[in-house]
């Protein structure tokens, strides 16, 4: 039965994430987290993590990653399977119909009008991703002063070192890991 779960699950991802894998993160983690409760919040945050690390799109790997933490190997194709289904579907469809009626007006108002929908879901993704780093859990916490301060200052390196010396984002990942280890081994 949780082999069901799992690709039905993930089809309703699959289906829904519409504007590419971060825009899918606050469905995945919708359907993980809060309605099957197959992850904590900090093991989906970990999920994420490896999943942007793995070559390839970070829902398909998320859904693997999680099939494997649920239900090993057999979950892991299934909810990869439920993932990927309704993507090459639709795609084969909007395709058609995409070459087929791409000068109308229409078509064109409807892809203008998606774009704001998906900066918003990418930025939703990432506030929830910030707010469990910086604090270790989902929501703002009442008292804004227990900041993780370590988590803070390799995210402030980082992006530093990303936006002045244009430095390869795995080596960034890298870095900010092995400071991670070492920081949090120390304090």
């Amino acid at each position: 039965m949780i082999y069901l779960e799992l690709f039905f699950s993930f089809l309703q991802i699959g289906l829904f994430s519409i504007g590419g894998g971060y825009a899918a993160i606050p469905l995945i983690q919708n359907q993980v987290v809060d309605t099957n409760q197959w992850l904590t919040m900090t093991q989906f945050a970990d999920i994420i993590t490896i999943a942007e690390m793995t070559p390839g799109p970070i829902a398909i790997n998320s859904a693997t990653f999680v099939g494997i933490q649920v239900a090993g190997i057999p979950g892991a194709i299934i909810s990869t399977i439920g993932c990927v289904f309704p993507s090459c579907v639709i795609v084969l469809i909007l395709a058609y119909i995409y070459y087929r009626f791409k000068e109308l007006n229409m078509v064109k108002g409807v892809l203008a009008g998606l774009r704001p929908a998906v900066v918003a879901m990418i930025a939703s993704a990432g506030v929830s991703l910030v707010i469990m780093a910086m604090y270790g859990q989902r929501k703002l916490p009442a008292n804004l002063t227990s900041i993780n301060y370590i988590s803070v200052a390799i995210f402030v390196v980082a992006l530093t070192i990303l936006r002045k010396f244009k430095v390869n984002p795995i080596y960034i990942m890298a870095g900010a890991g092995a400071t991670g280890i070492i920081m949090y081994s120390i304090f």
